[in-house]
């Protein structure tokens, strides 16, 4: 990984942490921004992923059985697959794309303007410590969100079923 990268995570990396962040910025501001850039550049481009993986991930609401997408950070598991975590920037509530893979766990993702189809399940208790060990190898204090949180955070795999869809 470039150096630039790691010295610009390290710098970011603690703001992500803060109160003003976790409120605002994050969940109010950044979902704007990054749907913004999405149509600009047709979602080859997303704001968070110069610094982390990043892909949408595209749901069907389990409440409406509308069409949800959600861009997210991802920590890659091998063999393509992804893990992602419902941390809702440490809020008391599992955030609503969490929800929807629990009611259809067969979803898509795009990555970098490619989209793949994947099966989501929950990561079970046993492997979730190893789980976090990955994530916070790529963005470390990250489980501190589950922390603050008071609320064990969902966390997914998501397996790639079939080809790149066009």
């Amino acid at each position: 990984m470039p150096v630039a990268v790691d010295v610009l995570r390290s710098v970011i990396a603690p703001l992500t942490r803060t109160r003003v962040f976790r409120r605002f910025l994050g969940p109010r501001v950044l979902p704007l921004v990054e749907r913004a850039l999405a149509r600009l550049t047709g979602g080859r481009v997303q704001l968070s992923a110069l610094l982390v993986p990043s892909l949408v991930l595209h749901t069907i609401g389990a409440k409406s059985g509308e069409p949800r997408d959600v861009p997210l950070m991802y920590t890659p598991d091998g063999q393509g697959r992804a893990i992602v975590a419902g941390t809702n920037f440490a809020g008391s509530r599992h955030p609503a794309w969490t929800a929807n893979l629990l009611a259809h766990p067969d979803a898509a993702i795009t990555v970098r303007g490619r989209r793949w189809t994947v099966h989501a399940t929950m990561i079970p208790d046993a492997e979730r410590d190893a789980a976090w060990a990955r994530i916070e190898h790529q963005w470390p204090g990250y489980r501190g969100y589950e922390r603050e949180s008071g609320r064990t955070v969902r966390l997914f795999r998501l397996q790639p079923v079939r080809r790149e869809v066009p």
